[in-house]
């Protein structure tokens, strides 16, 4: 089995055009995550995947790998899937969709987030978990929220605060999804194929298309942190982070 890691860019974005390219430190955000990643020691072969000559061209002037896919698709995972085609990724093979708005993931993440599938040959589809640690986080909607069972697989992802907690515990924990994904390249292909359900589309997220067509998605609690970059702001606070070293 190898293992690619694909990361997703596209120039334009609502919130924040052309993030990408933004500056941190000297650098574009595109090469920051790419450099990270590339220091994950799960990875065969990793590689960019835009719709814009910019991204192309500026991932080729350092050295990195980086492929020209269709401007039409409606999300990253066909960007990544495309990608993946355009790679001859065989069927077993494992594809990594590597978020490219966080400048500052862990590498470990990734090797995180594939572990499980090197002894089970079952799973599909793979995220990464992490403790919610601050009310703020609780209730912004861009942070996805995530409810799993005893063995490890997601019950629901959403962005409102779940489980909805009568008696609070000391033990009560909330959980957010964060990183990266994982997936067989078989099911990816049959991923990107699946109609979008209306859980999807009222929530605005992928991943429960996985769930409404019946599938799992093996999670995983992952020891880090990252901060993800949708706005002006907190482009501002990674180049902050950033300065204090």
């Amino acid at each position: 089995m190898k293992i690619y890691g694909i990361i997703p860019a596209r120039y334009g974005s609502t919130r924040l055009p052309a993030k990408a390219l933004a500056d941190i430190a000297g650098k574009p955000m595109i090469q920051r995550v790419y450099e990270r990643a590339g220091q994950s020691s799960s990875l065969d072969r990793l590689t960019v995947a835009t719709d814009d000559e910019r991204i192309y061209e500026r991932v080729k002037s350092f050295g990195g790998e980086a492929l020209m896919t269709s401007p039409a698709h409606p999300s990253g995972t066909d960007r990544v899937c495309e990608a993946a085609k355009l790679l001859r990724v065989q069927e077993e093979d494992l594809i990594v969709n590597i978020q490219g708005d966080q400048p500052l993931f862990e590498p470990g993440m990734i090797d995180e987030v594939v572990s499980p599938f090197r002894d089970d040959q079952n799973l599909n589809m793979g995220a990464l978990v992490h403790p919610i640690r601050t009310l703020e986080d609780l209730a912004n909607p861009s942070v996805v929220k995530v409810v799993f069972d005893k063995m490890g697989f997601a019950l629901y992802f959403s962005r409102s605060p779940m489980p909805y907690v009568i008696s609070p515990s000391a033990d009560l924990r909330y959980y957010k999804h964060i990183g990266p994904y994982a997936y067989r390249m078989e099911f990816l292909v049959k991923f990107t194929r699946m109609e979008r359900g209306m859980l999807e589309q009222w929530e605005s997220l992928e991943q429960l298309r996985a769930l409404e067509n019946g599938y799992r998605i093996k999670v995983v609690e992952t020891k880090f942190d990252s901060q993800e970059v949708d706005t002006p702001e907190d482009l501002e606070k990674v180049r902050n982070i950033m300065k204090r070293g």
